[in-house]
């Protein structure tokens, strides 16, 4: 706005991340009801240096001059820091000030009417023609399935790879819940040789997204053609996906196989996702209304290329049933801890580091295990858990004693930003 509007906008000598106390002009709309400082996140490396004629400034900190200007006459409003986050105190009251006074919304869209919407628009968008969904168990996809079952019924099928990607028995526990708790035509196909075969040698992480990708869309368009006729492919894309993949105006940070990752031609009329406009907790308030049972709606959040991100390095099933086996005892321990609905995701990673030990008198040199746990509601940024130590302390013994290759256990103390939330 600033540099359209003709401004300054120039490089900051001092970078600000982090939560900042700023101080406010809390006469101006934006900020009504807020005391004259309060703390918001700052993430940036660049600041406004002049407003723009006719904006005045509302909002400094100590090394930012211009943390926030306003045209009052023409409702233009700019601000440095992110109101959308957590981190930001009373962050969401900004937002609030901005849509009621200042755009004067209504504030009458709910969960509800957004379902009520959406299955009558995929109905009129879609009619009697074939939808094939790609489910990989996960709660975007498995959300994303049954909003299409409510739009469409049996002209739905669900084709869930596995890929051997997998968590420890999750293809078993996918297959289960929706061929008994659902009326889903579903379709499993094991397919984990041909994609292990593609990621061989492969190390860059932006590489395996892409080889995943391409591969999740040729084995959906071979096994759409043993269907039948299918008209439209369904993914369970969501908001962050969307930013994250550099789509629009952002930069990339990763490529989502959902977004980002796929190939530039695919063998379907279109490609629709219902749930592109949602934040995460958006996706679970959907699935709840939507009569998904909680412990399938608030089930650990799981990358679309799955385990692959959370190797570091080459991909081999040797690898996979290692992380497989630590991730399975990281989650049971934090379950048994009862700290499941406190973190919203938690997970193992196994490094490209080997390190030595010694157990039973004996030298070893094997792998070491990140262990990642994050507090968050949207996903866009968040906190390291601060589980307790003697979790952690059980989970590590656990995991060297009973994981072989693995003789050392770290866990991640970064928040998103500066780090995102998966380690590739």
């Amino acid at each position: 706005m600033t540099q359209t509007l003709g401004g300054k906008v120039a490089h900051a000598n001092k970078r600000e991340y982090g939560t900042t106390d700023v101080e406010i002009d809390n006469t101006t709309p934006i900020f009504q009801g807020f005391e004259n400082t309060n703390g918001f996140l700052m993430s940036h490396t660049d600041f406004v240096e002049t407003v723009p004629e006719g904006f005045k400034n509302i909002a400094k900190t100590s090394s930012c001059p211009n943390a926030g200007m306003a045209n009052e006459e023409k409702g233009l409003y700019g601000i440095q820091f992110h109101p959308e986050v957590n981190d930001s105190v009373n962050g969401t009251q900004v937002i609030k000030n901005f849509l009621y006074s200042v755009c004067k919304c209504s504030g009458n869209w709910t969960m509800h009417s957004f379902v009520e919407t959406s299955i009558q628009n995929l109905k009129n968008k879609i009619g009697d023609k074939k939808v094939l969904c790609a489910l990989s168990g996960g709660v975007d996809s498995s959300v994303a399935a049954v909003l299409l079952s409510k739009a469409v019924g049996k002209n739905l099928t669900c084709i869930f790879l596995d890929h051997g990607l997998l968590r420890k028995n999750e293809g078993d526990e996918v297959e289960k819940v929706f061929k008994n708790q659902y009326d889903i035509n579903l379709v499993r196909v094991n397919c984990e040789d041909r994609f292990l075969g593609k990621l061989e040698g492969v190390t860059d992480p932006e590489q395996k997204r892409k080889i995943i990708g391409e591969e999740f869309i040729r084995v959906f368009e071979e096994e759409a053609k043993k269907i039948g006729k299918i008209d439209y492919l369904v993914q369970g894309t969501i908001y962050p996906d969307v930013i994250e993949s550099g789509l629009g105006k952002s930069a990339v940070i990763k490529s989502h196989h959902n977004v980002g990752g796929l190939p530039d031609h695919v063998d379907f009329e279109e490609i629709i996702e219902p749930l592109r406009s949602l934040f995460k907790d958006e996706v679970r308030k959907t699935g709840l209304e939507l009569g998904i049972p909680e412990n399938l709606v608030y089930r650990q959040p799981f990358p679309g290329p799955g385990l692959a991100i959370r190797i570091i390095g080459e991909i081999t099933k040797s690898k996979l049933e290692i992380l497989k086996e630590a991730d399975a005892i990281f989650r049971e321990e934090i379950a048994n801890a009862n700290l499941h609905k406190n973190i919203n995701q938690y997970f193992a990673v196994l490094t490209n580091l080997k390190s030595v030990g010694v157990m039973g008198d004996e030298r070893t040199y094997d792998y070491t295990i990140a262990l990642r746990a994050v507090e968050t509601t949207d996903f866009m940024t968040g906190k390291w858990s601060k589980i307790p130590y003697e979790v952690l302390e059980k989970v590590s013994s656990r995991i060297v004693n009973e994981v072989a290759h693995v003789n050392r256990v770290v866990y991640d103390i970064t928040s998103k930003p500066p780090a995102t939330i998966e380690w590739e």
